[in-house]
């Protein structure tokens, strides 16, 4: 049985193990540096991922982003510590001579959900820095020739809501995101304020807070009533540090109980959590 070097690149945080047979070890998380020079992120990896080359057979890489030819590009450049593009296969080489893989990590993550689903279409959303979707038709994981299949979160949710990073006016991701919650949070209570804030606020019956995390809930809704009625998808996982947030999953589903019939599909919460990327793409590199 081969040893995976599992390694997630998110907005927030950078995240590598060992996986063998199923089995995670000597998993580590930093920070992403946030910085537009890829020369950090550059030293950042390879100071991470040095110790555990000697007990890999190659290396599964899941990122956010758009992945074409071992370069990532950003749709929205903050979700990538600000970096518009970054050389991530050169990087790797540069150091290593293992096998090397690498995915979408919302794509990943729907790669791990798909596991435990039993259908053969089925979508996953993920609500954290950004809004990542991965979908599965057919059995197959869609990534498309440009390796942008999947960025439901840049889907339009208000033609007349706020910039998104993307350079889209009022995309989902500019509406309901741990970032765009944070935002909102930072004019009503400070620069400080931050999405798990908000949150905190909204279960504790905040008006404020309540009217916050409904609207970014009503979006992600109305995206899966998109989704729904255009791919016929069974089951939709949430998933995210928003999205896995006390409260969230039940707003999902009461607006998306307000729509049509032929608009609703299953609804569920993730397998995974925070683990999704690192196995899925993990599960990916091998099949």
């Amino acid at each position: 049985m081969k040893t995976c070097l599992a390694v997630d690149i998110g907005g927030t945080k950078i995240a590598a193990t060992l996986i063998c047979n199923g089995i995670m070890t000597q998993r580590v998380q930093i920070k992403t540096p946030a910085s537009e020079k890829s020369e950090k992120l550059d030293s950042v990896l390879k100071e991470l991922l040095l110790p555990f080359l000697e007990s890999a057979d190659f290396i599964a890489i899941a990122t956010t982003g758009i992945i074409h030819n071992g370069i990532i590009s950003a749709l929205n450049p903050s979700n990538l510590g600000g970096l518009k593009s970054y050389l991530l296969k050169r990087c790797i080489e540069n150091f290593s001579s293992l096998p090397l893989f690498i995915l979408n990590d919302a794509q990943a993550a729907t790669w791990a959900e798909y596991q435990y689903c039993q259908v053969s279409n089925m979508a996953f959303i993920t609500i954290s820095t950004g809004v990542g979707a991965g979908i599965v038709i057919n059995n197959k994981l869609l990534t498309g020739y440009r390796g942008i299949a999947g960025h439901a979160g840049h889907m339009l949710a208000d033609p007349n809501g706020p910039l998104c990073g993307c350079g889209r006016k009022g995309c989902v991701e500019s509406i309901a995101s741990g970032t765009a919650i944070g935002k909102a949070g930072m004019l009503l209570w400070g620069d400080s304020c931050d999405a798990k804030e908000v949150m905190q606020k909204c279960n504790a019956g905040d008006p404020h807070g309540i009217e916050i995390i409904d609207r970014s809930g009503r979006a992600i809704a109305n995206m899966i009533a998109d989704l729904s009625i255009s791919l016929d998808i069974e089951v939709f996982k949430i998933g995210g540090s928003v999205g896995l947030a006390t409260g969230y999953i039940e707003r999902i589903k009461y607006y998306v109980a307000q729509m049509p019939t032929p608009y609703q599909s299953k609804i569920m919460l993730a397998n995974y959590g925070s683990d999704a990327g690192l196995v899925g793409v993990s599960l990916w590199a091998q099949s």
